[in-house]
């Protein structure tokens, strides 16, 4: 079964192209399951319906949250559609069963204040510091991923023309970028980033200091440090500032069709998202401020 293991993370990556963090969370599911199974003493080919009802039972006595059984009977529907296509069984086993329903919280976003408190973090005298406010100027400007954002190549940016293309999960998109966003980039990529990179042939728009296409986990650790030096007290990560971009803007009035082509949805039921946040903030503000509320 190992085998079929391995074929699947081919057919994922290879044929599927889904995204990194999808394919480690399908595979995570997976091997759980599979050990899950040995310890039953049953094979993956031998597995029913009720055995399935067993494990998300299982899975929810151990703790885990009601999104995590969702996602993981969503990734055993996946590895035995792919099982039935390689002939190895007949049946999906984890079809027809209904995943736990899930309160879907809405997302965190910063106030236009504590987004201007924290974008003055960086001290743009130093390199890091120039390499660290284009970075974040740009990540709120745009609303992209922090995925697309370590992403980007030179040949994404256009200045003079100020927007840069984002190439997401399955298309192209052009997102504008507004003025401060502009200065930033190139005061970056004039003055620090042909100091930085390693090579002359780097295509990486961002770097870290070693030369090299910065990371995930560089960007985060980022992102944790300039949330101390500001003193917000409210989570910050990369995500928040693309939920702070899309909610700031359907308050300004923008539209949500043009929301979710810049944030690069594929459908605009995750855009409405950012509806319930404006509409929560409105009767926030209303329960505070009006004297019989």
């Amino acid at each position: 079964m190992m085998d079929c293991y391995q074929e699947y993370e081919r057919y994922l990556a290879e044929e599927k192209k889904v995204a990194s963090n999808t394919l480690s969370s399908y595979l995570r599911d997976i091997r759980q399951f599979l050990h899950w199974l040995e310890g039953a003493g049953k094979l993956p080919e031998q597995v029913k319906q009720s055995d399935v009802e067993s494990y998300t039972q299982f899975l929810s006595s151990e703790g885990k949250s009601a999104a995590t059984v969702t996602r993981s009977l969503a990734s055993l529907k996946s590895f035995y559609s792919f099982l039935i296509r390689q002939g190895v069984v007949e049946v999906n086993p984890a079809r027809g069963l209904s995943p736990a329903k899930v309160e879907r919280k809405l997302p965190q976003i910063l106030t236009s204040k504590e987004v201007e408190l924290f974008l003055e973090q960086p001290d743009a005298s130093d390199a890091k510091g120039c390499r660290d406010r284009a970075m974040l100027e740009l990540l709120y400007a745009t609303g992209i991923r922090v995925s697309e954002l370590i992403g980007l190549n030179m040949d994404h940016i256009n200045l003079s023309a100020a927007f840069i293309r984002c190439s997401g999960r399955d298309r192209e998109r052009i997102i504008p970028l507004y003025p401060a966003a502009v200065r930033a980039l190139s005061d970056y990529i004039e003055h620090v980033r042909p100091q930085m990179i390693e090579h002359p042939d780097e295509r990486a728009l961002f770097v870290n200091m070693s030369g090299e296409r910065m990371s995930r986990q560089g960007f985060w650790k980022l992102i944790k440090y300039y949330q101390e030096k500001a003193g917000i007290q409210k989570e910050i990560t990369p995500h928040t500032l693309r939920h702070s971009f899309a909610a700031h803007l359907l308050e300004n009035g923008a539209d949500l069709r043009s929301i979710q082509e810049m944030l690069g949805h594929a459908d605009i039921s995750s855009t409405q998202i950012y509806t319930q946040i404006v509409s929560q903030k409105l009767k926030d503000v209303y329960r505070k401020a009006h004297p019989r509320a």
